[in-house]
């Protein structure tokens, strides 16, 4: 049965039009130690990016910052009539996992566009969230949309974006390592049975593909946006390593084997992209989680993260054939990652 007839909500899938993208200011220099100089510059071009084809919405901490933040959009030529900004303080910047999921609501008369807010507890790893946790409903707020906690046990699940993808018709991709792992764990005594139940209820889906581990450097401890995502209905990248020394072969390699056995909500099998792994980034003895899964899907365009590396055009020619109706954009991430995410960690979708 289809999903969308077992729950009045849906996730839509990335690709579906959109009505704004998204984005928190970056202002913690801790994230970046060493490094934050360009790393306003480099959300200046994704600004630009994004705003030819869709309104951008920026989370800034006071009007002081929004003062900042214009000033380098106006000089890097990205600030226009399509970037708008909310003077919200937050901790982090990665709004994919701290803001909320929206979702339609076919049973609603009036309004088809509903709020997932999560639970947000940073990653079940840092201590400093007070004001990342409330992103979700001010969101929620200015967009005017219901607001759903989903609850499980009687207690608002811990979930954040970048731990699943979907298609849009209720398949849905995540990993064991990040929802079942005892490590960073963001709800005890869930099972995979539970989130299916609540993916059901909350997103629609009647499907879920679980991969096992992450990739190597991902403090968030396995999300699946790093891994593989959903380019149409039937196709899903996933990035692989050939090189048998390197730590993501083994567990990049078993997630491929899950994901050329699996089938989609009508149970038909996946057609399976390969993507490569660019090499290894370090940064003061510390690997980089810099994958080319982490790209994001705007209107008319494709934000794509590269790192000056030989793989860099196989990733960019591999994507514009998934997405021959779209622009591909490289967005140089070399810096950006030494902040443990890229494009889709710091972006979230308002579907139209």
């Amino acid at each position: 049965m289809p999903a969308s007839t077992r729950s009045k909500f849906l996730m839509p899938a990335e690709w579906e039009p959109h009505a704004a993208t998204w984005i928190a200011w970056p202002h913690n220099a801790k994230d970046w130690p060493g490094k934050f100089e360009p790393i306003p510059w480099v959300y200046a071009e994704i600004v630009r990016s994004l705003a030819r084809s869709e309104a951008v919405e920026i989370i800034v901490n006071d009007a002081a910052s929004e003062r900042r933040v214009c000033a380098i959009l106006d000089r890097a030529t990205s600030l226009g009539r399509n970037v708008h900004f909310h003077r919200w303080p937050t901790d982090r910047v990665w709004t994919r996992d701290s803001g909320c999921i929206f979702v339609r609501n076919s049973q609603a008369r009036w309004k088809n566009l509903c709020a997932v807010t999560w639970r947000f507890n940073a990653w079940a790893k840092y201590s400093n969230y007070r004001h990342d946790m409330h992103i979700g409903k001010l969101m929620a707020g200015a967009t005017r949309s219901a607001v759903i906690e989903p609850m499980f046990a009687n207690k608002r699940v811990v979930l954040e974006g970048g731990s699943i993808d979907v298609n849009g018709l209720g398949t849905l991709l995540t990993t064991e390592e990040c929802l079942l792992s005892k490590v960073q764990k963001r709800n005890p005594g869930m099972k995979k049975k539970d989130y299916e139940a609540v993916f059901a209820e909350y997103l629609g889906v009647s499907n879920v593909i679980w991969l096992g581990k992450g990739i190597t450097g991902d403090d968030t401890h396995g999300h699946v946006d790093d891994l593989a995502r959903f380019v149409a209905p039937n196709r899903v990248v996933t990035v692989v390593e050939p090189n048998h020394k390197d730590k993501n072969h083994a567990p990049l390699k078993e997630n491929l084997h899950r994901l050329n056995s699996a089938v989609d909500q009508d149970g038909k099998h996946l057609e399976v992209v390969e993507l490569p792994m660019p090499s290894p980034i370090y940064f003061e003895k510390t690997r980089l989680p810099a994958s080319y899964a982490n790209f994001y899907i705007a209107n008319r365009r494709v934000l794509v993260p590269v790192f000056n590396d030989p793989n860099d055009r196989i990733a960019l020619n591999t994507l514009a054939e998934c997405f021959p109706d779209r622009e591909i954009v490289p967005i140089y991430c070399g810096d950006l990652v030494w902040g443990f995410g890229t494009l889709h960690c710091l972006t979230q979708q308002q579907p139209a």
